[in-house]
């Protein structure tokens, strides 16, 4: 039994930079209308909105269910009033900016993967102010170039390792399925679950949190150590099968399936 569940954004409830299907927008409002909901992913708010706001339709009531956490959780949006209010944003300084871009530019390059103009899409290093986010093949890239950039996931772990060389005072973690973030020491995934947990009132083995990167060196990798219970997907299909079983297991009707008509 759990109290409230926690979500990865990013190749878990969508392929990279790309919109929640459509079952699964109606399956995370059927999940809040029990229990808190929480998105966290290293995109910023406007990529929340374009990815998982866009495929959402719930009432006030629901929505006030949700919680979302931009950036790996260094920002935190709540829905009051008919608005998403942030609640808090953990800005890096723009001295520690500046040494972030630095080093995931020269790290990539020395390591050869600092791509090509030719070969990439849109910024490649983005400010979100509460992170730093290097993409190999710039922010806009389609997702079956992400994919085969790093399938092994290599390439990421080794310019990871060389830029937290470098960045021995800031948190140095892979991202998505191009990405690297820099974020302040310690303000990481896990401390958006600390947060979440406080805020709703739950001990963290009542949360479960459902992501594709938790493996060590991974961005969902850090919630482990509080001890939530966790749940690994392989991308939003599998992450939809979940979905499905957990509204199932809460008596809720699944969307699109025909409802009782009235008793005889």
């Amino acid at each position: 039994m759990i109290s409230a569940i926690a979500f990865d954004l990013d190749d878990t409830l969508a392929p990279s930079k790309s919109k929640v299907p459509e079952e699964l927008g109606h399956l995370l409002v059927e999940i809040a209308r029990h229990m808190p909901v929480c998105v966290i992913s290293g995109g910023g708010f406007e990529q929340f909105d374009k990815q998982l706001l866009s495929s959402l339709s719930g009432t006030a009531e629901e929505f006030a269910n949700l919680h979302l956490m931009p950036t790996c959780g260094t920002k935190y949006f709540t829905y009051e009033s008919g608005h998403w209010t942030m609640v808090y944003s953990e800005d890096l300084t723009p001295d520690e900016v500046r040494r972030a871009t630095d080093a995931l530019e020269r790290g990539a390059k020395s390591l050869g993967l600092w791509e090509p103009d030719s070969k990439t899409f849109g910024a490649r290093i983005e400010n979100r102010g509460s992170q730093v986010t290097f993409s190999a093949l710039g922010q806009e890239a389609p997702v079956a170039l992400k994919h085969a950039w790093d399938a092994s996931g290599q390439k990421r772990n080794v310019l990871r390792e060389c830029v937290e060389h470098d960045l021995p005072d800031l948190e140095v973690r892979a991202g998505g399925s191009t990405s690297i973030d820099v974020t302040r020491r310690g303000i990481d995934k896990a401390y958006g679950i600390r947060e979440f947990a406080r805020i709703i009132g739950v001990d963290f083995p009542d949360i479960l949190f459902v992501g594709d990167r938790l493996e060590p060196g991974g961005n969902d990798h850090p919630v482990i150590a509080l001890g939530v219970a966790t749940r690994a997907v392989t991308g939003p299909d599998d992450t939809t099968a979940f979905a499905r079983d957990l509204v199932a297991s809460l008596g809720a009707p699944q969307p699109g399936a025909p409802q009782p008509g009235p008793a005889a």
